[in-house]
């Protein structure tokens, strides 16, 4: 792997990151919505990523696997088949942002614009403040992870650029 492609690997996972962030920061910011465009309280959204070049990053660990199971120890770098090109990129992008589908949260408030005139009952979102915060943190110590990566990387093409002086 070129150190190019680990740049774009580390910046591939800086936006993913990044669009985490921003959804978590949305459902934080509508932790009390009980009327949206589509009627009904706010839904959780939820970020999935999706690895790019999963099959080709299989194929490499069965390789690995299968010589463990030789019983040879071999200090050779990793070799990429052929499916598996540099200027493909290998990073993480996000697929698709879901909404929850877990039932909302319901609060006895009869005086709220939105309760059920019968019961008394408002439906709030089925957004969680622990969850939520919690779900922030991993991402931003993943972001932090990332940017060290990509310092690190550029560390690298500096002192190979200051070797061929």
């Amino acid at each position: 792997m070129d150190l190019m492609n680990a740049s774009k690997i580390s910046g591939t996972a800086l936006a993913a990151h990044r669009m985490k962030l921003n959804v978590i920061a949305e459902n934080l910011a509508n932790v009390d919505t009980t009327r949206t465009e589509e009627g009904g309280p706010y839904r959780r959204k939820m970020v999935v990523f999706k690895g790019e070049d999963i099959d080709s990053f299989k194929s490499v660990i069965q390789k690995n696997l299968e010589k463990k199971e030789t019983g040879r120890i071999e200090l050779e770098p990793i070799e990429l088949d052929g499916d598996l090109k540099p200027d493909k990129g290998n990073g993480v992008k996000v697929d698709e942002v879901v909404r929850s589908q877990e039932d909302f949260h319901m609060v006895y408030n009869p005086a709220h614009p939105d309760a059920d005139p019968e019961t008394g009952y408002v439906a709030m979102p089925n957004v969680d403040h622990l969850t939520e915060i919690a779900d922030m943190m991993v991402a931003r110590r993943s972001y932090e992870a990332s940017v060290t990566a990509l310092a690190n990387t550029k560390s690298m093409i500096t002192k190979a650029l200051e070797i061929g002086k």
